[in-house]
């Protein structure tokens, strides 16, 4: 029989609390106080601690800090009667299991206990201990996962809890999952988050973006061949459905794959086994697979570049991730996550963002969601030595709002100067910022599919990138005189 620890200084509500949790099987205690709390710890074996924030001589975060210090494995759920988040998911900074606020629902109370008493990843909050972190303590923190040992942020908007309601409610099945979203926006996570919210945890997890895939090779990489196959084939090769055997599958920009591939993808999918190329062998196709694409799969069938058959199949359940301009309430929670593990990379100590920088976040459009602002703010830490982030440090197009990409004024900066984006006067600086703004045009035009893109820019995808790259390389140069090799 779990047993459990009550502390809160509202006797009503710990007998009440207690009453309930004993109906449903725990053994339950009581503690009035924070100092009674923590010696009924230390004097017994608890498997998970009930404290109420707001205890009088002490709060939840010091009663919390102490009980760690005890077993740091222990399991804490802070209860709160306030719903300041930045107040709440502060206790997770320090190794809570998560909070719940008053009033309290029975029903919730006890599935998130048994969530914490079960779970050893759950979705909704695993505890972090950050305590190595060399920036200075800030309140921002939110909810944090880990996915193969890399760390995750939740944002609290309400259009992000809506999609994780949803990866709850679809992860434990066997469906096939469609997630769609701009390129940024964290595909890939939320298909490794429902992986390991699954029954298939414990087995592979294989990603793939299929718009990286030569139309040639695209059978080999999923399905594998045999040896002598095809010119190259100098050896046996074990495909992508093998290596996640068991697992999960994630096809990213799936609608880039090869029509004859789709044919054979669709195959294996209604018949669950595959044959590797150029074999006659059945191989078994115990696989989940979950899809990605940055444009509609219907809209792509509908103009006879996509299966339809294929899209039927994939489309037992969707989710469309939204994009950061979308998500303002999570734009300062991700700049301090992004910029805290920045310092940690670089041994830093950074103050934070000062008031204009965020404005400049909060109006730009963000084309590349949470891996461009991910970027961002790791090339202003590398550029700033100490004390806040400034302006000067954010690349050109958040600085100047290029182009269309933010409707918004243009940012003051707290004294009442407005900033203004210089055109460039060299003529190379100007043929080079008309080519970059070109890029971005038409990245707009796809819906920032990197592939359609440099279709329509009749370059490769490498160059694509290259191009992009040597912009943001050559701004920083002239903007902070740092040779570029």
């Amino acid at each position: 029989m779990k047993k459990i620890l009550i502390i809160d200084d509202d006797t009503d509500m710990c007998r009440l609390l207690s009453h309930f949790l004993q109906r449903k099987g725990f053994e339950t205690d009581s503690a009035h106080s924070a100092s009674k709390g923590l010696a009924k710890f230390a004097e017994g074996h608890f498997d998970l601690v009930l404290c109420d924030f707001r205890l009088g001589e002490k709060d939840g975060r010091d009663v919390l800090l102490e009980i760690k210090k005890q077993n740091p494995a222990a399991i804490v759920i802070i209860i709160t009667g306030y719903s300041d988040i930045k107040m709440a998911v502060e206790v997770m900074r320090y190794g809570a299991f998560d909070y719940i606020t008053k009033p309290l629902i029975p029903e919730e109370i006890l599935n998130l206990i048994n969530k914490a008493l079960t779970s050893k990843a759950p979705l909704a909050a695993i505890p972090v201990q950050d305590n190595t972190s060399t920036t200075a303590p800030t309140t921002w923190n939110a909810k944090k996962i880990i996915l193969s040992s890399e760390e995750y942020l939740v944002g609290v908007s309400p259009k992000t809890t809506e999609v994780y309601k949803q990866v709850a409610l679809v992860a434990p099945t066997e469906y096939s999952v469609i997630i769609y979203g701009e390129s940024g926006t964290g595909k890939e996570v939320i298909a490794q988050t429902i992986h390991d919210s699954s029954n298939r945890k414990n087995k592979p997890f294989m990603a793939v973006d299929c718009g990286t895939l030569s139309r040639e090779l695209a059978a080999s990489e999923l399905f594998g061949h045999i040896k002598g196959s095809f010119t190259g084939a100098l050896g046996d090769k074990e495909g992508m459905f093998e290596g996640a055997d068991g697992g999960t599958l994630f096809l990213d920009e799936v609608s880039n794959l090869p029509m004859d591939v789709q044919i054979t993808l669709l195959r294996v999918i209604q018949e669950r086994k595959f044959k590797r190329v150029g074999s006659n062998k059945d191989l078994p196709a115990d696989v989940r697979v979950i899809v990605a694409s940055n444009e509609n799969l219907q809209d792509s069938y509908r103009k006879g570049k996509f299966r339809e058959d294929l899209y039927h199949r994939f489309n037992e359940f969707s989710i469309s991730l939204p994009p950061l301009r979308e998500r303002k309430e999570d734009i300062a929670l991700f700049g301090s996550f992004f910029l805290d593990k920045a310092c940690n990379e670089l041994g830093k100590q950074l103050e934070g963002f000062d008031e204009e920088v965020m404005q400049l976040f909060k109006s730009y459009s963000w084309p590349g969601n949470l891996r461009e602002f991910r970027n961002v703010i790791r090339r202003a830490a590398l550029l700033t030595p100490s004390g806040m982030i400034t302006a000067n440090v954010l690349p050109w197009e958040i600085i100047g709002n290029l182009g269309k990409e933010a409707e918004a004024p243009a940012a003051s900066n707290g004294n009442g100067h407005v900033i203004h984006s210089h055109p460039p006067r060299d003529l190379k600086d100007a043929t080079s910022q008309a080519e970059y703004e070109t890029i971005m045009n038409v990245l707009k035009e796809v819906k920032f599919n990197k592939t359609k893109a440099a279709e329509l820019l009749k370059i490769d995808r490498k160059t694509l990138y290259n191009k992009m790259r040597q912009y943001e390389e050559s701004n920083q140069s002239r903007k902070h005189d740092i040779p570029v090799k």
